[in-house]
């Protein structure tokens, strides 16, 4: 199941983001998303752990615990494309008004 993590603290890295779900059970990867310009964290992640019910006991634990200034927001990740048909998925539209 993929996680998505956000509210973490700017020097977390990828392994201590994996060390911090490890706890609940087997990680098959954690990306700390980097911004391309400054190469520093956005503030948001995703984990991918293979068993449901160990990711589930994750989200559980793990939402709305602080690790910094934040309270984390931790939950199951929604699939790209996976909004209704029709309807702007909350990202930047470049194009619009053009």
């Amino acid at each position: 199941m993929k996680i998505f993590v956000v509210g973490l603290p700017y020097d977390l890295d990828d392994a201590e983001l994996e060390e911090i779900f490890e706890k609940f059970g087997t990680v098959a990867s954690a990306k700390v998303a980097i911004d391309k310009e400054t190469g520093k964290s956005r503030g948001f992640a995703f984990v991918d752990m293979p068993d449901a019910t160990e990711a589930r006991d994750a989200i559980e634990n793990l939402n709305d615990i602080s690790l910094g200034k934040k309270p984390l927001v931790v939950k199951e990740a929604e699939e790209r494309g996976s909004s209704q048909p029709g309807r702007n998925s909350g990202g930047f539209n470049r194009d619009r008004g053009r």
